[in-house]
């Protein structure tokens, strides 16, 4: 660590153990160059909880930055709200082809899916899976949900410490992915699996091997176009297979599969990382600040307001990239056409220029909705309202069980830049 002097930071418990930590490899941010070895993109970061003070930094001195060298090759990093809007909202001069991640796909397995394209083709087949979070549809699915969490939290044993992650977050998400693609009910612990493996690195110990990712998503393609076959032929409900199966731009696709298996990929990821760790999430902030848990324990009324922060505290995905289309300034640099762009949503989440005291979780913030979580613009995510709605029931079922929600041990988190979120999180449940 370095003894040199800078900035004071804020409070915040997850601020000051980015700074403090003395774990492996984690250097003060405040020590490094800010020049093109100036790297915020390393998955270590995140898994010890220790970038915070890197987009600080970033923010108060290099808002937009060029890392020259990384081990995903040089990029930009945005990392102001109001920049990171600019270029989520101008998809003609920032574009989505080629990937949405900082890691570029390999050649001979590109996976092609409607939120890495550009209009028209994004336009056409976001349309033909959309209408499954229309308004008519999360009504239906609503006392669904309910159930699902109701039965789930009844069988948590009461004072006795528990696996939040897996216990409750990962089984209703997938329970919730298996209902949206009517997958067979008792083997859907598969969509965790393929959820898992399409975003880990190899770092984090899921897969020891990109054959091996190849190989398990291909499982994933073969399953379900079995089950494509069949909904061409028998139609099922309102489900996102049988939309895909009869949708005018959509129900070729198993002549094109590597783009069947993308957007599976992007549907199963987006319905399972997202709300998985924001439900976790909402365990931790408010563990993290007790007095916004007896807010809520005094007015269960705050969850309405509560669920948009816990996104917003949360960013369960830290950024998304685009790729420049043509030369333009942003914060007086000039970003070269086919430059990486990133927006670090989990950056501009905690922006003080656009968010009053962001590092703080506040449940009846005055505009909760104030956050970059679910994008902007065409690639605005489309299940935000069913993401925000399995929050809003899964805390209404909390409050009419439990008084608190204790953790008692360290989070793990993941190790990933890209998804933010946590493998472990031990809980003692205290009865009201």
């Amino acid at each position: 660590m370095s003894t040199q002097k800078r900035p004071p930071t804020n409070p915040d418990p997850e601020m000051s153990e980015a700074i403090s930590t003395d774990k492996e490899i984690v250097v003060d941010p405040y020590s490094i160059p800010l020049d093109g070895n100036f790297n915020v993109a390393q998955s270590h970061l995140f898994e010890q909880n220790a970038h915070w003070a890197y987009f600080e930094r970033l923010r108060k001195e290099a808002p937009v930055h060029f890392c020259e060298e990384s081990e995903f090759g040089p990029y930009w990093s945005i990392t102001r709200f109001e920049d990171i809007m600019h270029v989520d909202t101008n998809h003609k001069a920032f574009s989505s082809e080629g990937g949405i991640t900082l890691g570029d796909q390999d050649e001979d397995f590109t996976l092609p899916m409607f939120i890495a394209m550009d209009p028209p083709k994004h336009d056409d087949q976001r349309k033909v899976v959309s209408p499954v979070v229309a308004p008519i549809n999360l009504v239906k699915l609503e006392s669904t949900i309910r159930a699902r969490a109701a039965n789930l939290l009844d069988a948590l044993p009461v004072g006795e410490e528990i696996d939040w992650v897996d216990r409750i977050s990962i089984e209703l998400t997938t329970q919730m992915l298996a209902t949206l693609f009517d997958f067979p009910f008792e083997q859907r612990r598969k969509l965790t699996r393929w959820s898992d493996v399409a975003t880990a690195n190899l770092e984090q110990g899921i897969i020891e091997s990109e054959d091996q990712r190849r190989e398990e998503l291909v499982e994933c393609l073969t399953t379900f176009t079995e089950i494509f076959k069949e909904r061409q032929q028998t139609p099922g409900d309102n489900d996102l297979i049988t939309m895909l199966a009869h949708g005018d731009s959509t129900k070729d696709m198993l002549e094109r599969p590597m783009e069947f298996l993308g957007n599976l990929i992007l549907l199963i990821v987006g319905g399972n990382d997202t709300t998985r760790n924001s439900i976790t999430g909402g365990i931790l902030a408010l563990n993290q600040h007790p007095d916004q848990y007896q807010k809520l324990r005094e007015n269960p009324g705050l969850i309405a307001s509560m669920v948009p922060e816990i996104i917003r505290w949360q960013t369960p995905l830290a950024h998304m990239r685009r790729r420049a289309l043509e030369d333009t300034v942003i914060g007086g640099k000039t970003i070269k056409k086919g430059d990486k762009v990133v927006m670090w949503y989990v950056s501009g989440n905690r922006d003080e220029s656009a968010i009053e005291t962001p590092d703080k979780f506040i449940i009846d913030r005055a505009r909760p909705r104030q956050h970059l979580s679910f994008g902007f613009g065409i690639h605005r995510c489309m299940g935000n309202r069913l993401a925000e709605m399995q929050l809003r029931i899964v805390w209404e079922e909390i409050l009419k069980r439990f008084d608190t929600v204790e953790v008692v041990g360290e989070p793990t988190y993941i190790r990933s830049a890209f998804v933010k979120g946590y493998a472990h999180l031990p809980v003692v449940l205290h009865k009201k």
